[in-house]
């Protein structure tokens, strides 16, 4: 199945009209703003996403949006877009350049177009159904790598977990050959790209997973919650990314014990 070009068009517009936002204010002095969640959010934000949403407007009028900032409308549509303008704010606020654009594409249930945009990097990762993955247009593909003790794991922060979800991860990635922390949005790509084998996280939301579960799966990879079930719109926010099934299954059976 191949997708039609006017979405990986439009994708790529909205990367653009996202990052042109977000870099002119990276690494100038910003008012941070606290949310009813406690995650800081900033004036780059709000404008990567209204100009993108500006993007969808013209391109795909009938679309639905989920947006992090703005909300969401017209979920019911056949196709819905899943923005997140700056994944990573605090590295954003902290002028780390491990922060990126995400952007999933639903059509039904299933997510058919995912993008990690990283614009201080210059690197855009893009999966779509039944074309692959790649990195500014060069293949990528998941490892095929099988075994805890033989996997790299990732994740952003021991903060993002409570403390049986830290106790079951600690475990896991203590099994692992190594441990990485602070990658945000990267680490998925790292999957993606075959330098990464794990990566475990609670706490998100649809416009954090369903962009990068679109790029881990067309470069071979398994992502799901922690019980193994499809990533959607409703999920609990504990994510699993693993480069081969096996592995997965290993994971998810090391996370329930």
């Amino acid at each position: 199945m191949s997708l039609p070009p006017d979405l990986l068009r439009t994708a790529h517009a909205l990367a653009d009209a996202a990052a042109a936002q977000s870099m002119a204010y990276f690494r100038t002095p910003l008012d941070i703003i606290t949310k009813a969640d406690e995650s800081p959010v900033t004036l780059a934000d709000r404008a990567a996403e209204t100009a993108m949403r500006a993007v969808l407007a013209d391109a795909m009028p009938g679309d639905g949006i989920y947006g992090e900032e703005h909300g969401s409308e017209r979920l019911e549509a056949g196709r819905v877009w899943v923005l997140d303008p700056i994944d990573g704010t605090r590295s954003f606020i902290t002028a780390s350049p491990l922060w990126g654009t995400l952007i999933g594409v639903l059509e039904g249930a299933r997510v058919v177009l995912g993008m990690i945009d990283m614009p201080v990097l210059g690197e855009r990762w893009v999966g779509q159904t039944g074309l692959g993955a790649h990195r500014n247009g060069v293949a990528v593909r998941a490892s095929g790598c099988m075994e805890i003790a033989q996997a790299r794991i990732v994740t952003t922060s021991p903060d993002i977990f409570n403390a049986a979800d830290w106790q079951a991860f600690d475990a896991l990635s203590r099994r692992c050959a190594m441990r990485r922390f602070g990658g945000d949005c990267y680490g998925y790509a790292q999957l993606a790209g075959g330098t990464v084998d794990l990566v475990v996280e609670t706490g998100l939301q649809p416009y954090d997973y369903l962009g990068p579960a679109g790029l881990i799966e067309a470069a071979g990879g398994v992502i799901t919650d922690w019980e193994g079930r499809a990533l959607g719109l409703k999920s609990d926010g504990r994510v699993v990314a693993a480069a081969t099934p096996e592995l997965h299954r290993q994971a998810l059976a090391a996370l329930a014990a």
